[in-house]
């Protein structure tokens, strides 16, 4: 069956060698926004393609500002700052997530507490969710929950759409409201996605995207945050421009801030990836599709799209039947000119985050487990 696997792999992908997991494609107006933006001399943090980007953005996700970022995880540590986050308060997220997720809460000086995600989503559970917050914490006189073991505020909750899949977030923003905890979806892996017709990252009071070389769309390095809310939007780009004060020659700095400002140039490339964006996700559709119908009729099981969502398929997965058959499978399709991946260590698995407050999280063991990431490119139709 693996080898099987790795034949039906190979023809997707025809005219290459070793199959990466996920590449980059530049299909569109790269070279000639680049050159422009050479031609302007502005290439770094100031320049009409990061206007251009950040309107196009909000456009596309149907949120009302955009603030485009360095990274994906500078979008996140900033909308956890702006959001009113503070040191030793508390931010609920899932153990099945990449590193980013943690490290922003950290670096506000927060702890995370992990809930576990849904086998369906591979995202937060919002049972699990609403259990925890039942069973360990309490809403107090000032309006805030905090926990009652160590008394910390829930600040936040930062639910992940795990590999392009939605995750029950309409659920969680209720619950969220109810324990007056602000929602910050960490969406970076989800550009394209939507959940019950709305995209990803608009649910919440903020949400994240990265845009670094190997998501759908790429601007090389690149994260931004988008909102409905104007304040924030607006205190979000002075912090990620070093809080300058606008000033024809003086440097006048209001707050600590962050050099956190996309760069021109990455958003002239990010500005020509969008414009490819539909068509990525019509191709990324047919892959997944494609992996769909060849699984069918074998053990292994494709993670496909949760109900009521529209998943952008950014890394296609499957759940192999145990760990020692996932190590197997791993091995055999590297070993054999196909790039697969496991997902990631979970993070209260981590020496940083073992003493972090942590649930009941089965699902997410389980899937760390079984899981493995197939080569998820969008694929080159020969001419």
């Amino acid at each position: 069956m693996f080898k099987k696997t790795v034949d039906f792999i190979k023809s997707q992908y025809p005219s290459q060698g070793f199959i990466p997991l996920h590449e980059p494609r530049f299909n569109g107006n790269e070279k000639k926004y680049l050159m422009d933006c050479i031609d302007s001399t502005f290439v770094s943090s100031v320049g009409q393609y990061v206007d251009d980007f950040e309107k196009q953005l909000a456009h596309y996700t149907g949120a009302k500002y955009a603030v485009a970022t360095v990274n994906g995880t500078a979008a996140l540590h900033m909308a956890l700052l702006v959001a009113g986050v503070k040191n030793n308060d508390i931010v609920i997220t899932q153990p099945l997530s990449f590193i980013a997720t943690c490290n922003a809460i950290s670096y506000i000086g927060a702890s995370p507490l992990f809930v576990d995600v849904d086998m369906d989503t591979l995202g937060m559970s919002p049972n699990s969710l609403k259990r925890y917050l039942h069973e360990n914490c309490i809403k107090k006189s000032d309006g805030f929950t905090y926990h009652k073991v160590t008394n910390q505020k829930i600040t936040a909750c930062v639910p992940m759409h795990t590999y392009g899949h939605p995750c029950k977030i309409d659920e969680i923003a209720e619950i969220c409201s109810q324990y007056t905890i602000v929602l910050i979806e960490d969406a970076a892996e989800s550009i394209g996605s939507f959940y019950k017709e709305k995209h990803t990252g608009t649910f919440g009071l903020l949400g994240t995207f990265s845009f670094n070389g190997n998501k759908s769309i790429t601007s090389g390095g690149g994260g931004a945050i988008i909102t409905d809310n104007e304040m924030l939007a607006k205190k979000a780009k002075h912090l990620t421009t070093q809080a300058k004060v606008p000033h024809r020659w003086e440097f006048v700095h209001d707050d600590v801030g962050y050099n956190y400002r996309m760069p021109n140039l990455n958003a002239a490339l990010a500005c020509a990836q969008l414009e490819q964006l539909n068509t990525f996700l019509k191709n990324k559709r047919e892959l997944a599709h494609s992996y769909i119908d060849f699984f069918k009729a074998t053990e292994i099981e494709f993670v496909s799209e949760p109900k009521g969502a529209q998943s952008n398929y950014w890394l296609c997965a499957v759940l192999l039947k145990d760990k020692q058959t996932r190590d197997e499978f791993l091995q055999f399709t590297n070993n054999n000119g196909v790039m697969t991946r496991p997902t990631w260590a979970l993070m209260n698995r981590l020496s940083m985050f073992k003493n972090a407050i942590c649930s009941n999280v089965e699902h997410a063991e389980g899937i760390e487990n079984r899981l493995v990431n197939l080569p998820s490119s969008v694929r080159v139709h020969e001419k």
